[in-house]
């Protein structure tokens, strides 16, 4: 993962000024003072001359605001400035500041609202910040204050961000001034980070044997050529060396490591299939026509013969939140993400094991048309580039064309390389399209699916039928399988597991 210092949005800091119009509003005490003057008016039955005093009453509390707006800083003596602590990314609260620099004499009381878009919030923040007066001294020392808010990313890209408004009153609280500042800043939302490291660590851990970070090697489990060795019993015969044997008279046998410095190519398919949006699913498994790798059918209950419920949904029907609306900003509440969001995690993800195994990464994003391209490589600078596309890699609603995302391939990319293919096979009798056009490449490059398939898909096949229904409705979940493998690509399928969301 790049330096988190690198991916964290810039400072934006602006000097405030005037709306254009008066800028001016009374505040709180000053009504108060106006419904005191009204205690003049009991008086006022029995003699007319006390309209006078509540007059003049009235003539003082306005006098009294006129000094205080007038004691109020002028909107150029204050400066604002909206500060991130950390990068944005999809899924994730992350934390907001706005800082109120004082050059005034007095010390203020400010509503802040900033202009937020509604892929960040719900509902436009509103905080309030208590802001010292400045220190005069030989050297003006400014007050400061600072309030926070959070915002709850539910899309990836570039997102604008507009004026910050403050409204901002004295101790007195008569009167008040209104300013604003020009905090206008593009920022980026990247693709779950969070979830995205933790896969990493558990796909790094699981790797570090094969790169030998543990000090075992494990020779002979890959095909790259390390060294030669005398024969042992057990060596396999292909991996004997005829050529040496023949000079020294005795068996010589190759032996082999992993490889390291291979092309991996990520394809992320963006098309109209991609956005279909599903509950939350943050495990790998594998899923083949094999029954020895299907999923292990859930318990049932011994009386209606069903699947007992999970631990997860008994909790949701106890009462504890469930998920929400396909867009929701509230914390601690899970969106429903679409196929292409997990498909990006998955990339980066696997990008990621890749860069530290030593190996090139590159990345093809298509739709109808090519939408991201990155050449293989490596190092923290290529991860950030790498990172950065799929930021911006949106889900269109037209058919992919994977036969122009095949032919680029082919064109291109004359290294052999492994090809991750991220997508989701249509259901239909026919064998996919995106399978017909990747079979192209298996003459140079490995090819392996993934998958984003749906948790029901799952739970079907995963359930034993009970009917003549269920039974075609199994055959056929399988059936998608079977077909993928026949054409000789791997598939691996992106499958539910538990989630649980962190504020």
């Amino acid at each position: 993962m790049p330096e988190v210092s690198k991916l964290v949005p810039e400072t934006a800091s602006a000097r405030a000024e005037g709306t254009g119009r008066f800028g001016a509003a009374v505040g709180p005490r000053f009504f108060i003072g106006l419904i005191l003057g009204l205690v003049w008016l009991g008086p006022a039955w029995w003699d007319l001359r006390f309209i006078y005093a509540m007059a003049l009453w009235d003539a003082l509390v306005l006098l009294a605001w006129y000094a205080d707006w007038r004691r109020l800083p002028r909107p150029h003596d204050l400066t604002v400035t909206r500060v991130w602590f950390e990068p944005l990314s999809q899924g994730n609260e992350s934390a907001v500041a706005l800082e109120v620099s004082n050059g005034g004499a007095v010390g203020l009381q400010v509503v802040l609202e900033d202009d937020v878009p509604s892929s960040l919030t719900a509902q436009l923040p509103q905080v309030d910040a208590r802001v010292p007066a400045a220190i005069h001294r030989e050297t003006t020392v400014k007050g400061l204050g600072r309030a926070t808010y959070s915002v709850y990313p539910t899309e990836r890209g570039h997102v604008r961000l507009g004026r910050a408004s403050l409204r901002y009153q004295s101790t007195v609280k008569l009167a008040e001034r209104w300013a604003r500042a020009d905090l206008r800043q593009s920022v980026s939302i990247y693709p779950n980070l969070q979830e995205s490291k933790r896969h990493t660590f558990y796909l790094i851990r699981s790797r570090q044997i094969a790169l030998e970070k543990r000090f075992k090697r494990q020779p002979g489990m890959g095909r790259e050529f390390e060294n030669l060795r005398e024969y042992r019993q057990g060596d396999e015969l292909r991996d004997i060396c005829w050529t040496v044997t023949a000079r020294r008279a005795k068996l010589i046998t190759k032996v082999y490591r992993v490889e390291r410095s291979q092309t991996v190519i990520l394809v992320v398919d963006d098309g109209r299939l991609m956005l279909a949006r599903t509950r939350p699913m943050v495990d790998f498994g594998i899923s083949t026509s094999d029954s020895s790798t299907s999923p292990e059918p859930k318990p049932r209950d011994e009386k209606t013969r069903r699947p007992r419920p999970s631990k997860e949904a008994a909790a949701s029907e106890a009462g504890e939140p469930k998920i929400q609306n396909p867009k929701s900003n509230i914390p601690g509440t899970a969106p429903l993400l679409t196929k292409l969001d997990y498909a990006v995690t998955a990339a980066l993800s696997l990008a990621q094991v890749a860069l530290y195994s030593g190996d090139s990464v590159g990345l093809l994003a298509y739709g109808r048309q090519i939408h991201a391209r990155l050449g293989a490589g490596r190092g923290a600078s290529h991860l950030r580039a790498f990172l950065e596309r799929l930021a911006n890699v949106k889900g269109e609603l037209l058919e992919a064309d994977h036969a122009r995302a095949a032919d680029l391939l082919l064109t291109e990319q004359k290294r052999r390389s492994l090809i991750v293919w991220l997508t989701d096979l249509a259901e239909t009798a026919a064998t996919p399209e995106v399978i017909e056009s990747a079979a192209r490449l298996l003459r140079r490059h490995l090819v392996m699916f993934v998958a984003i398939g749906q948790p029901d898909m799952s739970e079907l096949v995963a359930r034993k039928p009970a009917s003549a229904e269920e039974m075609y409705r199994y055959v056929a979940a399988q059936d998608q399988s079977k077909t993928a493998l026949r054409g000789g690509f791997c598939v691996l399928r992106h499958v539910e597991g538990p989630h649980r969301h962190r504020r």
